[in-house]
């Protein structure tokens, strides 16, 4: 109630103090233009007369102005002297007057046309306001000034009086808001404390707690929404557990790491993956330490710099845990400060690269490969072509050689840009595929005969491995896939079996149809499992007792072999096993890319086993159709 009251009675004192100075302000402003407009008659009438200087018919007209007008009149020459005065009797008297030259309101007036001041006058001995106007000639040059002046002491009656009508009334509206604020807090103070024990019942976990005020005014509304409040709170706060329970199963399922460290480098929140990623377990971490967790310097210096700094921090930590493509594991981790002064701690965000720089890694190596073998054929072509215009050209012999070397290195850059494009047009599903079923049998038979003379000239021979197996039921095999891309999956399988094996060797091209037990069709695509990387994750094997419907294609060579580092790179792209033999041999080292990427748009997989200087064998699966499976 006082302090009400206190406030009330101070906000009207300062209102009263306001409206006085402005009264004030009003009133004088009011003076002053009435001075200004005084001024202005009498520098308008006596112009003529204050050019010819100082006269007693020019001192009489003054003094006459003044009575009229009730205000003192000076009229001041250029220099400062004083010319007529209308509280001046004679003449004489205003010679004897002070050169006004240095009074206020006439340095005002000389630089700005006008001038007023509030000061004692040092004639009459009181205090006078004062406007002097700048009087000037028809031709605009200066030639005096005109001072009217009034008595203070008539406008501090006027403003006495309103300021006395002004704090009379201030005490009356006083006196009205005493009471009115003493019937207001009691108003308020009532209800005020059936909300506080209502508060502090709902504090100690009454959630049934109800708060009863008859007021209609903001506290009845104030005591019915705490009602409502108080029958919601208990299922907001099990809201507000589900809410944090599905936000730890969305960090729980990220795959970006994340780490909260508060203030002093404690690990407060961190997700399954951030685990993975640091090899700890997450629940047990929280409390620790960050630098005890993750035994990372440049992290934790990280950590150190965005707390003290406030600033968001980068960096890349490397790890030297096993990882399925690298022996390096990269991560790339952002430290976000929390907002707050000091920092309150920060939030770190995690994200495993390794995969990212593999392929980028794979990528710099293909543009190298793909521009190192373009310019090879390339090379051999222009050189070729300088030696036919340098004169070769009219040797029939040498340009019949030539010539067909050019066609020889054309044929190899076509090939090689056929074989691009169609990895390309695999890759983004851009090539169209017929999935038909197909018989094994036949293409088998037909790529066969393409290579018979291919193997003859090395002595190769080439053979069917029937594994056993009634011949009906093999020619009854029929897989689901792209008839022509079948033959090309097997056209580059044998014609890479044919160029690695040696002469006196032998190449044999098998299949079976059937049921084939998950465990065995993992053991037997190992290697094309850990190479399947490069496009994703390996997919998961299902269970052991589940037998898949599909067919077995398999090339086997007596050649050189492939050694165990170079079986999982095997399908890339322009890798060879013997750069120098492979380009001897012809090959433009994408034609187990192109298998692997055929094979795969049909659903199967391909895989290698190989032992140096024993030989390889090459197995593809594909998918039965369905006539096949029911055999």
């Amino acid at each position: 109630m006082l302090t009400c009251a206190g406030l009330n009675l101070a906000a009207a004192v300062v209102f009263g103090v306001i409206l006085s100075d402005w009264q004030q302000k009003r009133i004088l402003e009011q003076v002053d233009r009435r001075l200004r407009d005084a001024a202005r008659v009498v520098g308008a009438e006596l112009a003529d007369q204050i050019e010819s200087g100082r006269s007693e018919a020019l001192q009489e007209r003054v003094r006459r102005l003044g009575r009229e007008a009730e205000t003192r009149f000076t009229l001041v020459a250029l220099d400062g002297s004083v010319l007529a005065d209308s509280q001046r009797t004679t003449l004489a008297d205003v010679e004897a007057m002070d050169n006004h030259r240095d009074r206020p309101e006439i340095v005002q007036a000389r630089t700005r046309g006008e001038g007023r001041s509030l000061r004692p006058s040092a004639t009459l001995a009181a205090t006078q306001r004062y406007f002097a106007l700048r009087v000037e000639a028809a031709n605009g040059k200066p030639i005096g000034f005109v001072r009217a002046a009034l008595p203070v002491d008539s406008i501090e009656v006027q403003t006495a009086a309103v300021r006395r009508l002004i704090w009379s009334l201030v005490a009356i509206v006083g006196l009205c808001v005493l009471g009115l604020s003493y019937w207001i807090v009691g108003h308020i103070i009532r209800p005020v404390g059936s909300l506080t024990e209502a508060a502090e019942a709902i504090a100690s976990g009454d959630y049934r707690h109800r708060v009863y005020v008859d007021n209609r005014d903001e506290l009845g509304t104030l005591a019915r929404t705490f009602n409502q409040m108080s029958q919601q709170l208990d299922a907001r706060m099990k809201h507000l557990g589900q809410t944090g329970d599905r936000q730890l199963t969305v960090l729980g399922g990220m795959i970006e790491g994340v780490i909260a460290v508060d203030a002093r480098r404690r690990i407060v929140l961190a997700n399954r993956a951030a685990g993975e990623l640091f090899e700890f377990k997450p629940t047990a971490a929280e409390g620790r330490p960050l630098l005890e967790v993750v035994r990372n310097h440049a992290l934790h210096e990280a950590v150190t710099t965005a707390l003290s700094t406030g600033q968001s921090q980068r960096l890349e930590a490397k790890s030297s845990m096993p990882h399925p493509a690298a022996t390096i594991q990269y991560v790339d981790i952002h430290v976000q400060p929390l907002p707050g002064a000091p920092c309150p701690g920060v939030v770190l965000v995690m994200q495993d690269t390794t995969e990212l720089r593999r392929l980028e890694s794979l990528r710099r190596d293909f543009i190298a490969n793909v521009s190192h073998e373009l310019k090879t054929p390339l090379s051999s072509i222009k050189a070729y072509a300088e030696t036919l215009r340098n004169g070769a050209l009219h040797d029939p012999e040498a340009s019949q050689k030539f010539l067909a070397r050019i066609e020889e290195q054309a044929d190899r850059l076509h090939h090689l840009i056929m074989d691009m494009l169609m990895l390309a047009r695999i890759e983004s599903d851009q090539q169209v595929f017929d999935i038909v079923p197909v018989c094994v049998a036949e293409i088998v038979a037909r790529c066969l005969e393409d290579h018979r003379s291919a193997a003859e000239a090395k002595r190769i021979s080439l053979a069917v491995d029937m594994d056993g197996a009634p011949s009906d039921a093999w020619s009854q095999c029929s897989v689901r896939a792209d008839r022509e891309g079948l033959r090309d999956i097997l056209d580059n399988l044998i014609d890479n079996a044919i160029k690695y094996t040696p002469e006196e060797g032998r190449v044999t091209v098998g299949w079976r149809c059937g049921q084939l037990r998950s465990e065995e069709r993992g053991a037997r695509s190992e290697a094309e499992g850990a190479r399947s990387e490069e496009r994703g994750a390996r997919s998961e094997e299902p269970a052991a007792h589940i037998q898949h419907p599909v067919a077995q294609i398999f090339v086997r060579d007596t050649g050189i072999g492939i050694k165990p580092e170079d079986q999982r790179r095997v399908f890339e792209r322009f890798y060879r096993v013997d750069k120098a033999r492979s380009r001897e041999l012809g090959g433009t080292g994408l034609g187990l890319s192109i298998v692997k990427h055929l094979v795969q748009a049909f659903g199967g997989k391909v895989g290698v086993v190989s032992e140096p200087g024993k030989g390889s064998t090459f197995t593809v699966e594909l998918p039965l159709c369905e006539a096949a499976a029911k055999l």
